[in-house]
């Protein structure tokens, strides 16, 4: 199949939009035209996991973290990840990342920890802003059922568990057309008031084009009067690291048993053990230090994440359990959630896991 079909089922689970600003997710070797017939997944793009694609025959890697991250100013073969990017384009293969974006959807990274440690009624831990923007438009009378349920159906009005919300005022709008112009309603030269109905809709960024395209096509007038904002409102549905609770509280050592268990973590770190039940946690795949405040702004009595440094473990002032379970340990099911998304939608697909560890850390037990 032609890879931008296959990119477009992915970002439309994760849209690009929602990686962070330092992130390069998204196409990196390759060309959206090229065809694709079968792919392999993995964590990290490495070497190995190269010449595993070379010897399984696919021409398509996905991954979770990309390869190239920061700007590459020479292609020479002298770091691992110049000798990955050359390799990949000798051998035609296209390499394909989907990081922040998909910590960031509520079913993503995040949402498979939370699965499998059992927790529920599930809320985003620090949603994302910048994400939101209103439309207003201002139609006739008539024609605002029509105008509204296009709007809705490209994807405007969604405000948590509602969809299909707008605003709506009366008001009348007033126009002049000159000779050329076939207008709605009114004579050309001659001042109109014409009823109409001013309509205020929201929709996430991704949207945006979708939504005018179906403004544009319902509304009557030649031109159609519209204003977009952006808004500063969060979208509570997405953003960084996930907070829920267990069907039972437990000790903090039965705690660290489970998540070591479910995990299939080697090793974790962690605080002080506290005296109080682990009830409700807080869960980041990858490096979460960044949102300890959050966590415990939130009241969870654990932290699951990855990547403290020693200093930062202080931060927990006893206040929750941290447990350090590893960045790979963390994110070690994406692949495996990454080959759900696809096959649900490309059920004939060759696409394969990667039977290699692409861990960078060892443990000597």
């Amino acid at each position: 199949m032609r890879l931008s079909v296959l990119i477009k089922h992915l970002e439309a689970y994760a849209p690009a939009s929602y990686q962070e600003d330092y992130d390069n997710s998204g196409l990196l070797i390759g060309s959206p035209d090229q065809e694709v017939h079968a792919a392999l997944v993995a964590l990290d793009c490495t070497e190995q996991i190269i010449d595993e694609a070379i010897l399984q025959d696919c021409n398509l890697i996905i991954t979770h973290h990309p390869i190239v991250f920061k700007g590459l100013k020479k292609i020479t073969g002298k770091t691992y990840v110049e000798r990955v990017v050359l390799k990949a384009i000798r051998h035609n293969i296209a390499l394909y990342a989907i990081h922040t974006n998909l910590d960031h959807v509520k079913n993503g990274v995040n949402g498979i920890i939370c699965e499998r440690l059992g927790l529920q009624n599930l809320k985003v831990l620090r949603p994302k802003n910048s994400l939101l923007k209103k439309l207003v438009t201002f139609c006739p009378t008539e024609y605002a059922d029509k105008v509204r349920e296009a709007l809705f159906e490209a994807g405007a009005g969604h405000i948590g568990n509602y969809s299909d919300c707008s605003f709506n005022a009366s008001g009348f709008g007033t126009f002049k057309g000159n000779e050329d112009t076939n207008a709605y309603a009114g004579e050309k030269g001659v001042q109109h008031h014409e009823p109409e109905i001013r309509i205020e809709t929201v929709f996430v960024v991704q949207n945006e084009r979708r939504i005018l395209l179906a403004l544009l096509e319902s509304h009557p007038y030649e031109e159609v009067a519209y204003d977009i904002y952006a808004l500063e409102n969060k979208l509570e549905t997405v953003g960084s690291g996930m907070i829920g609770w267990l069907d039972q509280e437990i000790d903090s050592k039965e705690f660290l048993r489970m998540v070591k268990e479910r995990m299939d973590a080697t090793v974790i770190r962690h605080t002080a053990l506290l005296p109080k039940k682990i009830k409700k946690v807080a869960v980041c795949g990858g490096s979460g230090s960044f949102l300890l405040n959050d966590a415990i702004a939130a009241g969870a009595d654990a932290f699951v994440t990855a990547d403290f440094k020693y200093h930062e473990f202080f931060d927990a002032e006893g206040k929750l359990v941290i447990a350090d379970i590893g960045h790979f340990e963390s994110e070690q099911f994406t692949s495996d959630l990454l080959i759900d998304i696809i096959q649900e939608k490309f059920p004939n697909f060759a696409i394969r896991l990667t039977e290699h560890n692409t861990n960078p850390i060892n443990y000597f037990i």
